[in-house]
């Protein structure tokens, strides 16, 4: 498994041009960052991304966090991994997982199946699936978007660990016990460098207001103790301040060590700007730099 680090960053810079993007990646390796999470949604294909981004790191772990298994059957998965891994010198996570039935059906015009069953169909078809190039010195580790407890179970049964995006420290402990010890547990966790309650709270609404419609999401966190009654409205104090850490640097780091007490190995961190612009907050990711 390559050194992920403690904390790392998760972030969309789809947005950013590539020049730019590189030097992203350039300053969260200065900043002490162990690793910078790529999603998939509807931007650049977070392989392509991956490779140009490592060549402007030297340290930086790449991970795909994560790559939709409806985006490419097994075979083309394979060689992305594969090739990605053995070009990175052993820095490449491959995270996968199921999506969602809206970006898969309604967007890609997939039929959605059943979660765990489709993602164990697909780790089999990986597995087997065949690949004549250049291969890494090291198996290229998975981990898998897992948010419930067969699929985490699946995660810690067929693949390195775990990747949970939008979750809580009390997912993390949950998350934990599922996985037993030994899996990697990487949650995500979105941070807001704002004091003020009204507009920290305001802009992390509009930040998670697309994720909390979208099923996957919703039954991960009540299986955390959440009620119905907390998504209504665009999401409860309660809930928005679980998904969202806001506050000056010290809160933002007593959440992170949160995770951390909860059994994470890595936290993934997503700096939310105060300004509710896309893109990462760069004065946040700085305050909160390991090398500070």
């Amino acid at each position: 498994m390559p050194d992920l680090g403690r904390i790392g960053v998760w972030s969309w810079i789809d947005m950013l041009p590539s020049a730019e993007a590189a030097g992203f990646a350039s300053r969260l390796e200065s900043w002490g960052y162990g690793a910078l999470w790529l999603p998939e949604a509807m931007g650049r294909d977070p392989f392509a991304a991956a490779t140009h981004l490592l060549g402007a790191t030297e340290r930086l772990v790449l991970a795909t966090g994560i790559a939709n298994i409806y985006a490419r059957d097994a075979l083309a998965m394979r060689a992305a991994q594969e090739t990605v891994a053995e070009l990175s010198g052993g820095r490449f996570v491959l995270g996968l997982g199921v999506s969602h039935k809206p970006m898969v059906s309604d967007i890609r015009g997939h039929d959605y199946g059943r979660p765990v069953a489709t993602m164990r169909a697909y780790l089999d078809a990986l597995a087997s699936a065949p690949f004549a190039g250049q291969r890494a010195a090291e198996s290229p580790p998975v981990v898998l978007a897992a948010l419930r407890p067969r699929m985490l179970a699946l995660a810690a049964e067929r693949a390195a660990g775990a990747h949970p995006y939008l979750m809580t420290p009390a997912h993390t402990a949950k998350a934990r016990e599922v996985l037993g010890e030994g899996p990697l547990l990487c949650p995500e966790q979105k941070v807001l460098l704002e004091t003020d309650p009204v507009r920290a709270r305001d802009t992390a609404r509009k930040a998670i207001a697309m994720y909390l419609a979208l099923p996957n999401y919703r039954n991960g966190l009540l299986w955390t103790g959440y009620e119905e009654a907390d998504f209504d409205d665009g999401g409860s104090d309660r809930l928005v301040d679980g998904i969202v850490a806001w506050g000056d640097a010290d809160a933002l780091r007593a959440r992170i060590a949160e995770h951390h007490e909860a059994g994470a190995d890595h936290v993934a961190i997503q700096p939310v700007r105060p300004d509710g612009a896309p893109g990462p907050d760069e004065d946040a990711l700085r305050e909160l730099a390991p090398s500070a």
